[in-house]
C-alpha cells in the first residue's frame, strides 16, 4: 500500500449534500491538503432505487461550492486519476472477479433462500428471544442442490462465511481500541441477486484497489467496520486506518435527524439563504474537531496548516444555530459594501420590494438602505426582514411603543422635528443634515435624552431600535417620514 496519504469521501447520489456528508468531506480534505496527500471524490451509486436524478451534479456543486477541490475522481467533466472508473456502477466487472475468488476459496456460497423464508427465520428468532442472523441455511448445498435451483430459474444471493471463533480488532483515530467477535455476525450478503455488490463488500474493494491509507467517517459506520475487516482479512489485504467522527446533535442532544425541521441541514439550503461558503466551511470544520487555543475564526488556509485527526472530538458535536448566524455575521463584516449589495440585494427582489431592473437612482438607494445592516445582517435572506419598516405604508404599534408615544412631552418634540425636516430641501434630506435637526430640537423645546431620542425613532420607523436613526430617516426619505409624523401630530 502506498505511504503517501490517501482519503476518500464517497457519497452515495440518494440526495443533496447534507450538512454531516460535507463533515465528512471536509475532514477527509483537511487531512489530505495537510498532510500533502490526495483527496479522492468516489461516487457510491449501486443503489439505483434511491439514486436521485441530480444527486451527483448536486454534491459536485456544493463540495465546489464550500471550497473543496480534489485531486482525483469524479468531476462534472468526467473522470481523473489512475485508480478509475471512480463510480461504483461501472466497477461491476471488477466485484465480480473478486467474488469469484471468494467463491473459488470456498470463503463465500451462493445462497437461494427468498425474501418469504427469510422473514420468517428472523421472526422466529425474535420470538425465540434469539439475536436475528442468519441461520446459514444454504451455507453447505450440494453440486446437486445448487443445479436443482438453477433449473428453477432462481438467482443466487452470494454470502460471506464468517469466520467462527473470531475477533476482529482495529485502533481508531477518535474511539481507541474497538473489537467485535464474530459470533455475533451472521453469514452476510456480498453479492445481491441482481448481481450488484453490497456496500460493504464493494467499499472495501475500492479503498483497497485505490491505495486508501485512512478512512476518516461518521460513527454510524462503525457497525460496518466488522465486516469490512473480513473482507480485508480474507483477502489479506492491508487495513487503513480507521476514524469513527462523532455524531452530530441538536440542541437537545439528539441524533442530527434529516426529519428534524429545527435545523436547516443540506448545504444547498445554506447557500440559497445567502450563507457565505466561506463561513459554513469554518463553522462545519469545528463541529467535532477543534484546534489549539480559543480562536474560532480560521480560513480554509489556516485549517489546512493546524488541521491534526488526533484533535478530533470524542464527545457529540452540537450543532449550535445561533453559533452559526454568529459567524457568518463575522465574515458579513469582513465583506466591502458593494460585495454585501450584491449578497443581499436578490432577497430584496425575490421577495418583490425592488424590480429586477433597477434604474440607477434605485440602485443607489438600495446600497443605502443594505448598508445600513451590513454590521448586523447574519445571512443574505435576512434582510428582507430587517428591512421591514421601509417597506409598511401603515406603521402599527406595540404596546411598549404605544407608551414611549404616550409621554407627555412627544406630541411637542414630534412637531418641532416635522418642522425641522420640512425646512430641508429634498437635496438637504440626508443624514448629516438630519442630525443636526435633531440637536435643534433639543434646543427649542428643551426635552434631552431619552425622551428626545426614543419618540422621534419610534415616530418614524415604528421601532424601538434599529440602525442608526438619521441614516434611518434618509433612506425612508423625506414624504414617508413627513406623513408618519403628521400621523401622530
Amino acid at each position: 500500500m502506498s505511504k503517501r496519504i490517501r482519503v476518500r469521501y464517497a457519497p452515495s447520489p440518494t440526495g443533496h449534500l447534507h450538512i454531516g456528508n460535507a463533515r465528512t468531506a471536509i475532514f477527509n480534505y483537511l487531512y489530505a491538503r495537510h498532510a500533502g496527500g490526495d483527496f479522492v471524490l468516489r461516487i457510491e451509486d449501486t443503489d439505483l432505487k434511491r439514486n436521485v436524478a441530480d444527486g451527483e451534479t448536486s454534491q459536485i456543486e456544493f463540495l465546489q461550492w464550500l471550497g473543496l477541490e480534489w485531486s482525483e475522481g469524479v468531476t462534472n467533466e468526467g473522470q481523473t486519476g489512475e485508480f478509475g472508473p471512480y463510480r461504483q456502477s461501472e466497477r461491476n466487472e471488477i466485484y465480480a472477479e473478486l467474488i469469484e475468488e471468494l467463491l473459488e476459496k470456498n470463503l463465500a456460497y451462493k445462497a437461494y433462500d427468498t425474501e418469504e423464508e427469510l422473514a420468517a427465520e428472523r421472526e422466529a428468532q425474535i420470538a425465540a428471544s434469539t439475536m436475528p442472523r442468519y441461520s446459514g441455511r444454504d451455507a453447505n448445498l450440494t453440486e446437486a442442490e445448487i443445479a436443482a435451483y438453477e433449473a428453477k430459474g432462481l438467482k443466487p444471493s452470494i454470502r460471506f462465511r464468517v469466520p467462527a471463533n473470531r475477533t476482529f480488532a482495529f485502533d481508531d483515530i477518535v474511539k481507541g481500541n474497538v473489537s467485535f467477535e464474530s459470533k455475533d455476525i451472521g453469514d452476510w450478503v456480498i453479492c445481491k441477486k441482481d448481481g450488484i455488490p453490497t456496500y460493504n463488500f464493494a467499499v472495501v474493494a475500492d479503498d483497497h484497489l485505490m491505495e486508501m491509507t485512512h478512512i476518516l467517517r461518521g460513527d454510524d459506520h462503525i457497525s460496518n467496520t466488522p465486516k469490512q475487516l473480513m473482507i480485508y482479512d480474507a483477502f489479506g489485504w492491508d487495513v487503513p486506518v480507521f476514524g469513527h467522527m462523532t455524531l452530530i446533535v441538536n440542541d437537545q442532544h439528539k441524533k442530527l435527524s434529516k426529519r428534524d425541521e429545527s435545523i436547516i441541514q443540506f448545504i444547498e439550503q445554506y447557500a440559497e439563504l445567502g450563507y457565505l461558503p466561506e463561513a459554513l466551511f469554518n463553522f462545519i470544520t469545528m463541529l467535532g474537531w477543534s484546534p489549539e487555543g480559543e480562536e474560532e475564526i480560521f480560513s480554509k488556509e489556516e485549517f489546512i496548516k493546524i488541521f491534526d485527526p488526533a484533535r478530533l472530538s470524542h464527545s457529540p458535536a452540537v450543532f449550535d444555530k445561533a453559533k452559526l448566524q454568529w459567524m457568518n455575521n463575522q465574515y458579513v463584516k469582513q465583506l466591502n459594501l458593494e460585495q454585501v449589495v450584491e449578497l443581499a440585494l436578490p432577497f430584496l427582489q425575490k421577495a418583490g420590494r425592488l424590480p429586477e431592473t433597477l434604474t440607477e437612482e434605485q440602485h443607489a438607494w438600495a446600497t443605502n438602505l443594505i448598508s445600513l445592516y451590513h454590521q448586523q445582517m447574519s445571512y443574505g435572506a435576512e434582510i428582507v426582514e430587517l428591512t421591514d419598516m421601509f417597506f409598511t405604508e401603515h406603521v402599527t404599534f406595540n404596546d411598549e411603543e404605544k407608551e414611549v408615544l404616550a409621554g407627555e412631552t412627544v406630541p411637542t418634540v414630534l412637531a418641532a422635528f416635522a418642522a425641522q425636516l420640512e425646512a430641508l430641501t429634498d437635496e438637504e434630506f440626508v443624514a448629516e443634515n438630519i442630525k443636526p435637526t435633531i440637536k435643534a430640537v433639543q434646543k427649542e423645546t428643551g426635552v434631552k435624552g431619552k425622551n428626545l431620542f426614543m419618540p422621534i425613532r419610534v415616530a418614524t420607523t415604528g421601532q424601538m431600535h434599529g440602525p442608526e436613526l438619521p441614516q434611518a430617516i434618509e433612506v425612508l426619505g423625506k414624504e414617508v417620514v413627513l406623513a408618519r409624523l403628521r400621523k401622530l401630530a
